[in-house]
């Protein structure tokens, strides 16, 4: 990554607020699909993190390594974004 995005970056404070609530909500023993409904919030906002990071890696890392002729290096790399959001 080049330089961070205050969009992003921006985000993930969001993000850390949201984690902060959702420890707060366990520790006051919240009902269980309060929590739940915050957790997948939380999730669906790494998610959008996760997005962004890969359309700027892609725009960016891989056309750079494909001019460069590493093509293999750039297929590697989607692969291996690909499983790990597969899982």
């Amino acid at each position: 990554m080049q330089s961070h995005d205050p969009k992003l970056v921006r985000r993930l404070k969001i993000i850390e607020g949201q984690v902060r609530g959702l420890r707060e909500m366990v520790e006051r023993g919240e009902y269980c699909v309060d929590v739940i409904t915050q957790s997948s919030a939380i999730k669906q906002g790494i998610s959008n993190v996760e997005d962004i990071l890969l359309k700027s890696h892609l725009s960016t890392c891989v056309v750079k390594q494909v001019k460069e002729g590493n093509s293999g290096k750039a297929v590697d790399e989607v692969l291996k974004i690909y499983q790990l959001k597969r899982k």
